[in-house]
């Protein structure tokens, strides 16, 4: 029976085997192998393959790592070619049949390529060079890249754009796949700062120097003087800012800015000689941070050995992505002593895809699949080390944690770094190290770069464009206006124009520090004022580069075209005929509207009522006949108002109420006083229009300026019938309509910009402003969409605001006259309750709180007053409150202190004489109810 057993795992090994697949974790091979695809006359490949060798040697010489196993590293040089490094993939693929991994290539291209036969054959493909941001993608699974992706550079390059206060860009790329996608990254990380790419310039892989002349004389021509160069091949980086500062495009307003080929460069063949030096000077340049650590030392001071013997040319130094190229080689021999750890085993099988293409010269069908691709690939995502690079872990993007690049500015022999950037903080001058130990902070005021030079050996920040030197105008649109001329207006016979709007345009293009030749172009038909929406509508069309005049800067026309700064504030305004409000005899009541002539007398007469109450019973001035009383309560309450009141007040409750009415007496008369001296010293004028509230709660009809964009507000915001809505095109037609009126087939009132109406009023005393200005806008001249230019002039505006040369032009053409001038005014707002509220409802608190406590104390006085009187009915105890009420209140006093002394009294006889007293007090008791009886009824009759 034990045979039998052994026999059945003997030949369960043995199927196991021969199919390649093994389950036994404790056996790993002596050797494992690996491909190494490079380019070895780049300047990242020399130095790549001298810094993976090290690496290969110091891995097999660590017993750790491996536990004994060695890495046998296969090289091919793919000459930076595509084609020629598909087949050397291919070909090293078939020799070496065991390879678990491909370490490269150096280029993107190449590595779209490789990643298809790395996807097939499920070997991992570890590129510490290739940066093409779109080879993180889910469709290449077996694409790892050890360096830093280039999403984050561009990111870095983006953030250095917005953080000088530029806004357009001009893209120079290398035309295949890196260039194309990197540029597209770029052009959204842009966006993503309201920036943009304004023109593209590709330049083919293999380009020459007329190649690049061509496309440098295009980008010469725009506008924009921001320009990056994106390549990965430095010869042709070198060759195309060779040619740029031959063709003088290293002068002060240009700005360049290399991705990090330019730094790997300058790293790798430093020092440069003075001549090629002399081309970028100025250049701004990233490079891929690396912290410095004990690790990165040790490796930087045996890399003159390690060059020794190497290179026919030893003189070339390590570059970042040499030490990139180094930590990939040890990262990958932890990802392998993991496989084997988690029971991986090397082994391959025949792709049946690749079966079916036996035969012919291509012996494709010798390739395998790696059974082991999947771990190791999960091995090598989880690898968590520190190496000459630094921290070395991959994100669930799998990209590297924590990129960063070194900002650097190319000047004299050599470069100086300016700031970091890293993904975490932005822009910096701190380094990296120190930003993490702080909370994440990219806002903008937390940017900082040190002080560049800028191409031209400037300090001074460049402008960032300029106007196009390719000898064409700008095609700036004018309306021609037949009203309000003084704004803008043709020159008979001749194609200049004049009037405000044009003198605030030539003297702000006068401030530009470059020249802006341009040309005028007249739009309307000369007959009626045209729209401004269509003149601004008519640069989205191309048909004009910019507009000038009386412009509106509304939300409809912003959406279309960028407007410069307003250099004249606006808004609309209603126009209306008006009278003048002439002083008559009633004219001391217009201060008081009637609701507050009615409220305030209504509480003269109340305060008066209270103070009364809370008086009679104590003080004699309060008392006497009903007529006597009633007069008295009208004349201390009217005395009040100036304070000639002859009574005087004994209750302290009398006297709170009246210290708060005299107080609210105090503000009502101050106001009266201050209102009908402005009414009788300040000419009034009155109009049946009080504002743009009266027009919209009426029907009246309405005029507006032909071509305004009054009219779309009135419709679209404010919801008035267009029915009511007629143009209007000339001040003449403005005072015609006003005139007539609305019943004889004119207008009620005219909705127009303030300037306009300004002008308009200038000389027509008979029409004023009514109501308030009920939207604000201003005029500004009119751009393309990002239009640099109207940055510029915006600036300019300002300056012609501060040193007050806007005012001077304002003068010259809109001068008002002295109609306008001599302070008359719609009719003064007349005093209203709204505003008094508060003082008459504090009154009227104080008034009911008095009354409140006042009626508590005489009734406790009540109850306590007739406790002894024996039970009565409700009736008649109200009635004897009643009359409580109108006694004095010595009275009171008096008589109860007798019926206390009568008590006394009573107790000191005997029983019969007490019985015999009893009666003749009920019937004194009696007499004396009899009297308050008619007393009761004497008051009912008041």
């Amino acid at each position: 029976m034990t045979r039998v057993w052994l026999m059945v795992l003997v030949v369960f090994c043995h199927e196991i085997f021969s199919n390649g697949v093994i389950t036994n974790s404790s056996t790993r091979p002596s050797v494992v192998k690996v491909g190494v695809i490079l380019a070895y006359k780049t300047a990242i490949g020399k130095v790549a393959k001298v810094a993976i060798e090290a690496a290969i040697e110091d891995v097999n010489s660590d017993p750790t790592v491996l536990a004994g196993t060695t890495i046998q590293i296969t090289m091919h040089d793919s000459h930076n070619n595509g084609f020629l490094g598909i087949v050397e993939t291919l070909q090293f693929m078939e020799k070496e049949k065991e390879t678990v991994a491909i370490i490269g290539p150096l280029n993107s291209v190449i590595a779209h390529e490789i990643s298809q036969i790395s996807n097939e054959l499920q070997v991992p493909l570890l590129s510490y060079a290739a940066t093409d941001p779109t080879l993180s993608s889910l469709q290449f699974p077996f694409f790892v890249r050890t360096s830093q992706n280039d999403l984050f550079q561009m990111a870095a390059v983006a953030e250095i754009v917005d953080y000088y206060g530029w806004k357009e860009v001009i893209a120079l790329y290398v035309d295949d796949d890196y260039g194309r996608n990197g540029i597209v990254a770029l052009g959204d990380k842009l966006a993503g700062k309201r920036c943009k790419i304004s023109y593209k310039a590709p330049m083919p892989p293999e380009a020459t120097w007329d190649d690049i002349t061509d496309v440098l004389i295009k980008v010469s021509l725009k506008e924009s003087r921001i320009i990056i160069v994106h390549t990965y091949n430095d010869s042709l980086g070198l060759m195309v800012l060779n040619l740029a500062n031959n063709l003088g495009m290293m002068e002060s307003e240009f700005v360049w800015i290399a991705t990090n080929w330019l730094s790997t460069k300058l790293d790798t063949d430093s020092p440069l000689p003075s001549d090629v030096m002399n081309d970028f000077q100025g250049v701004i340049t990233l490079r891929m941070y690396v912290p410095d650590s004990k690790l990165k030392r040790k490796f930087v001071s045996k890399w003159n050995n390690l060059t020794k013997g190497k290179s026919a040319n030893a003189s070339f130094r390590l570059n970042t992505y040499g030490l990139y190229a180094y930590d990939t080689v040890w990262l990958l021999a932890h990802a392998i002593d993991a496989f084997f750890n988690q029971g991986g085993v090397i082994s391959f099988s025949n792709d049946s895809k690749l079966t079916e293409l036996h035969g012919g010269s291509l012996t494709l069908d010798a390739l395998n699949i790696f059974n082991g691709g999947n771990l190791l690939l999960k091995s090598i995502l989880q690898v968590n080390m520190s190496g000459v690079t630094g921290p070395i872990k991959f994100t669930p993007d799998k990209d590297l944690i924590n990129p960063a690049f070194e900002v650097i500015n190319v000047i004299g022999t050599g470069f100086r770094r300016v700031g970091y950037w890293t993904n975490y903080s932005g822009l910096s001058v701190l380094t990296p190290e120190v930003l993490y130990t702080k909370p994440p902070n990219c806002s903008s005021a937390n940017q900082r770069l040190y002080d560049v030079i800028w191409p031209g050996q400037t300090t001074k920040l460049p402008r960032g464009w300029t106007f196009p030197k390719n000898g064409t105008q700008l095609r700036i649109g004018v309306p021609i206006r037949v009203s309000y001329r003084e704004f803008v207006s043709q020159v008979e016979g001749t194609d200049m124009f004049n009037g405000y709007c044009i003198d605030v345009f030539t003297t702000a293009l006068n401030l530009l520090p470059y020249a802006v030749p341009y040309i005028l172009v007249p739009f309307g038909d000369g007959r009626n004022n045209p729209s401004s929406t269509e003149l601004v509508r008519s640069i989205t069309t191309g048909v004009f580069d910019a507009a000038i005049g009386d412009i509106a800067i509304t939300t409809n026309r912003t959406r279309m075209v960028d407007f410069t700064q307003p250099y004249i504030g606006s808004g609309l305004v209603v126009v209306a005929s008006v009278n003048e409000l002439n002083s008559n005899a009633w004219a001391f009541l217009r201060p008081f509207t009637p609701m507050m002539w009615l409220v305030t007398s209504i509480f003269f007469l109340i305060v008066g009522v209270v103070v009364w109450i809370l008086e009679r019973r104590e003080n004699d001035d309060f008392c006497g006949s009903p007529k006597k009383q009633f007069g008295t309560i009208l004349w201390f309450s009217f005395s009040t108002l100036f304070s000639a009141q002859k009574e005087k007040t004994v209750s302290n409750l009398s006297r709170l109420v009246l210290i708060i009415w005299l107080f609210v007496v105090l503000i009502l008369n101050s106001s009266y006083i201050a209102s009908l001296t402005s009414i009788l010293t300040v000419e009034q004028l009155s109009s049946p229009i009080k504002g743009i509230e009266t027009l919209i709660n009426s029907k009246d009809p309405i005029g507006y300026q032909q071509g305004s964009y009054a009219r779309s507000y009135l419709v679209e915001e404010l919801h008035i019938q267009e029915s009511r809505l007629f143009p209007l095109n000339s001040p003449e037609d403005y005072e015609k309509a006003l005139k007539d009126g609305a019943q004889r087939g004119g207008v009620a009132a005219v909705v127009d910009d303030r300037a306009y109406v300004e002008l308009f009023l200038s000389t027509r005393c008979e029409f004023s402003i009514v109501g308030q200005e009920f939207t604000k806008a201003g005029w500004g001249f009119a751009f393309p969409r990002d239009s640099p230019l109207a940055i510029d002039m915006s600036s300019a505006i300002l300056k012609l605001s501060e040193n007050g040369e806007l005012q001077r032009i304002h003068d010259k053409w809109l001068m008002r006259s002295a109609c306008t001038a001599q302070g008359t005014r719609i009719e003064v707002d007349r005093l209203q309750l709204k505003s008094f509220w508060g003082l008459f409802g504090l009154c009227g608190v104080a008034c009911f709180l008095a009354l409140f406590v006042y009626f508590i104390i005489l009734f406790r006085k009540f109850n306590k007053h007739f406790e002894s009187s024996g039970r009565s009915s409700r009736i008649g105890r109200f009635q004897n409150f009643f009359m409580f009420l109108g006694e004095k209140e010595e009275t009171v006093r008096n008589r109860f202190k007798r019926r206390q002394m009568e008590r006394v009294s009573i107790k000191g006889v005997d029983e019969d004489e007490s019985t015999h007293l009893c009666v003749r007090n009920r019937e004194k008791w009696g007499s004396e109810i009899g009297e308050e009886k008619r007393r009761w009824l004497e008051y009912t009759n008041f």
